[in-house]
């Protein structure tokens, strides 16, 4: 069954140090629980960019050798307090998010792939290129505060709002990383 997030207003934070260490910390938590079919995570989106402001919500994106066997585990993944939301408008992609259980606050996201996802592998073109440029990663931060300023109550709609900034950059990122 896929449920559909909430809305969320948009928060742009400077950047944590602390943030690495949530991700290193669920990392932990994911290989512990799923076995050996999760090869790899990754500490993708905002959060993984030094030097530029974020929405302070950690993306992970964790590598399944087999999504069937995943989906198999969603009751797993949903007892380490994730959301499960299936594919949510990415092909091949299993998304999941868990609240802060205090505040209520979204504080991870996992987009769950098979590494030979396309949509994968553009995340971490992207992220990767954005670490290795700091020019772009710093005009990517306009552009998230402009889309902010434009869409401030809705994270969906201001996601919208920078989509096409950032498919222009991401295909630069896969050309970048396939050495052209």
């Amino acid at each position: 069954m896929e449920e559909k997030p909430s809305v969320i207003p948009v928060e742009l934070v400077p950047h944590r140090a602390e943030w690495a260490q949530m991700a290193a910390a669920e990392t932990a938590q994911l290989k512990a629980t799923l076995g050996d079919n999760l090869i790899a995570v990754h500490h993708v989106g905002s959060t993984s960019i030094p030097n530029i402001m974020a929405k302070p919500i950690v993306d992970l994106m964790p590598y399944v050798r087999d999504l069937a066997v995943l989906d198999s585990q969603e009751n797993i993944v949903r007892d380490l307090g994730y959301k499960w939301h299936g594919e949510f408008g990415l092909e091949g992609r299993r998304f999941c998010s868990k609240a802060d259980p205090t505040t209520g606050k979204r504080i991870f996201q996992l987009h769950f792939f098979r590494p030979n996802n396309e949509n994968a592998i553009r995340m971490l073109a992207f992220r990767d290129y954005l670490r290795s440029h700091p020019f772009v990663a710093k005009a990517y931060e306009m552009e998230k505060l402009r889309a902010a300023s434009l869409q401030p109550g809705d994270t969906t709609a201001y996601n919208r709002e920078k989509n096409d900034w950032i498919k222009r950059v991401e295909q630069d990122a896969v050309d970048w990383a396939n050495g052209k």
